[in-house]
């Protein structure tokens, strides 16, 4: 556990108070029974008075003790996830092992999230300051989970739902930069689909690459149907990746470390076609960073096809090419194990109101969410 943070300074406010009524020091000091040197000890924060010093300066002020000295908002100090953002960003708290995380909620999204406190330091570099609207009660019992899909969105739901007492902060990223967050302790699980076309398996070497020797658990969360997103009616005829081929269509294309643009390397090597040929397909270096931008493009005509998810198709009201069913995962590292929030989401997972949810959105198996299926280590 972190040391105690230090008490802080007591926030004086008897000068303002005087100059708004137009009192001098030596004034307000003859009235309070002082010298001006003890009033100017006060007034600068050298010296906290007594409580009956303070009762007579309020007297003499006209005011309450409170409006003249209070202690300052808490703060803390924490590592910044994510790009630099100014001070007066909003942020949401969560303590991996010993250190204090801070997640930006920026924009949109950040309207519709509860915060935790307010950047205060403007000063580069991941550590920050941070103004604290409460305690950091719930900052220790909030579990970071990081995946690409909007789900793990709706499992923090029915987690805060179930659990008030803890909660699940879901942070969007790929799912092989959330592996990298785990190993890097910036996140407690991660959610990921990462297909190996030299095994044909899911997401087991993976983490067996990048975290290797830590005993790691993996649960089902779902599977999905995983193909092409198109627009609706499908107006080019797409069956395949093999449609891809010959400049007829403009690709829209994840990032690489996502688990769809696994998935469309794979077949497009399957063809087969060389890394060279693939970057010479229009639109295949348009890396967006979330299966809803992607479709998004599809969706608003800048790009006629996509890899991604039923479910995106879904949302968007796009139709769908479907062309291999993967595994979702929820990696979980023993350390890990018995965090009240990661506790909470596996009995999520098992529900049958969360399965029968995540089954709505399209393309989703959830009949074995919550399951242990390997560990490694």
């Amino acid at each position: 556990m972190p040391p105690p943070a230090a008490e802080p300074p007591l926030i004086c406010r008897v000068r303002t108070q005087r100059e708004r009524l137009h009192l001098r020091p030596s004034e307000l000091a003859q009235q309070c029974g002082m010298t001006r040197q003890a009033l100017h000890s006060i007034e600068t924060g050298a010296y906290v008075p007594n409580t009956l010093v303070a009762l007579r300066l309020a007297r003499a002020l006209g005011c309450r003790v409170e409006e003249l000295f209070r202690l300052p908002d808490p703060s803390a100090r924490a590592r910044l996830i994510g790009p630099e953002v100014p001070a007066g960003t909003r942020v949401q708290l969560a303590w991996v092992g010993e250190r204090l995380l801070a997640f930006p909620l920026p924009g949109e999204r950040g309207w519709g999230q509860p915060a935790d406190g307010t950047i205060t330091s403007d000063e580069a570099g991941p550590e920050v300051d941070v103004q604290l609207y409460a305690d950091q009660t719930l900052a220790r019992r909030t579990a970071v989970l990081i995946g690409c899909d909007p789900s793990l969105g709706v499992a923090a739901s029915h987690v805060a739902r179930q659990t008030p007492d803890a909660r699940l902060l879901w942070s969007a990223a790929s799912s092989l930069e959330a592996l990298k967050a785990l190993k890097r302790g910036e996140a407690h699980a991660a959610g990921i689909h990462l297909w190996d076309a030299g095994t044909a398996s899911s997401n087991l070497p993976f983490v067996r690459r990048e975290l290797p020797g830590q005993p790691v658990h993996l649960y089902t969360l779902w599977s999905w149907e995983q193909g092409l997103l198109v627009a609706r009616g499908n107006p080019h005829g797409i069956r395949g990746a093999a449609d891809l081929v010959g400049g007829r269509v403009r690709l829209a294309n994840r990032e690489p470390g996502s688990g769809s643009r696994l998935l469309l390397d794979a077949w497009l090597s399957a063809m087969p076609l060389s890394v060279t040929e693939r970057r010479q397909l229009p639109g295949y270096d348009l890396e967006l960073g979330s299966h809803l931008e992607v479709a998004a493009q599809v969706a608003s005509g800048r790009a006629d096809v996509a890899p991604g998810p039923r479910s995106a198709a879904m949302a968007l009201g796009l139709d769908f090419v479907p062309l291999q069913r993967e595994r979702f995962d929820l990696v979980v590292p023993q350390a890990h194990l018995e965090h009240p929030a990661i506790a909470a989401l596996l009995r999520v997972a098992q529900a049958p109101a969360f399965r029968a949810e995540i089954a709505s959105l399209g393309g989703y198996d959830p009949a074995h969410a919550g399951e242990l299926w390997q560990t490694t280590g």
